[in-house]
């Protein structure tokens, strides 16, 4: 039975993760309701039903839309499987549970941004607005630390923008804001060290593989939302960790 559930869970995450895909790449063009059926990014077709299935569509089609033969995005296949991936493995690890709720809510709010920020460099307000009386209720029963995560989240932010001179969007601030209410002040700490910590790997990796100068601009919210799964997951045990072998 359990291992039913989790593949049910699987299939409708790579269901939403379609879902995202649409929200991520059409808020910030302001799009959304343009148009309620998907469409080609290329020659503006409307897609059949055969077209739309998450992932196999991709795979059957290798690639292309079946019309103009322009090669479709490799995001959409990564972040339908990412997704599906990430709300099997929430069910799997926490099954009913309020933690199932908080990680589905998650995984709402990671990936549409994550789509954003690599296709436009953008993180919309209108998805941060529309997650924040969400987290809200969900953190009510501990609403001071939560509040206390924000506001250790914005002051920090806020000192390395000043620092850095701009060196960090005010996009990034906050997100990092509704994180820290979302995680608290000693979760966000290390959710903001991963973070970085994986900006620089992927950094390093793109500048490689790109071969492209130091001055490349490489989208940071996806760092930030594997930094908030990572601590999701397995931020109690490694702050445990830390504490016992350091302390």
């Amino acid at each position: 039975m359990a291992l039913s559930i989790i593949l049910i869970f699987f299939i409708y995450g790579l269901v939403f993760g379609s879902f995202f895909n649409v929200v991520g790449l059409r808020v910030p063009q302001k799009t959304l309701f343009a148009q309620n059926r998907s469409y080609c990014d290329t020659c503006q077709r409307t897609l059949t039903w055969s077209e739309l299935i998450p992932v196999v569509s991709y795979v059957l089609q290798r690639g292309k839309c079946r019309k103009c033969g322009e090669s479709i995005s490799l995001i959409y296949p990564t972040m339908e499987l990412a997704t599906g991936i990430l709300a099997a493995y929430t069910f799997y690890r926490y099954g009913w549970s309020r933690e199932l709720l908080f990680g589905l809510v998650l995984i709402s709010l990671v990936m549409p941004i994550t789509v954003s920020d690599i296709a436009y460099r953008k993180i919309p307000n209108a998805i941060l607005l529309f997650f924040s009386p969400i987290f809200f209720v969900l953190r009510l029963d501990a609403l001071g630390d939560a509040l206390l995560g924000a506001i250790v989240a914005f002051g920090l932010l806020m000192l390395i923008v000043v620092l850095s001179k701009g060196g960090m969007g005010l996009g990034d601030v906050k997100y990092f804001t509704l994180l820290g209410f979302a995680f608290g002040p000693l979760a966000f700490l290390l959710l903001f060290f991963l973070a970085t910590l994986y900006g620089a790997l992927i950094g390093v990796i793109v500048l490689q593989v790109k071969k492209t100068g130091r001055k490349t601009k490489i989208p940071f919210a996806p760092s930030i939302g594997l930094a908030a799964f990572t601590v999701f997951y397995y931020g109690e045990a490694i702050i445990q960790w830390y504490l016992s072998y350091f302390l």
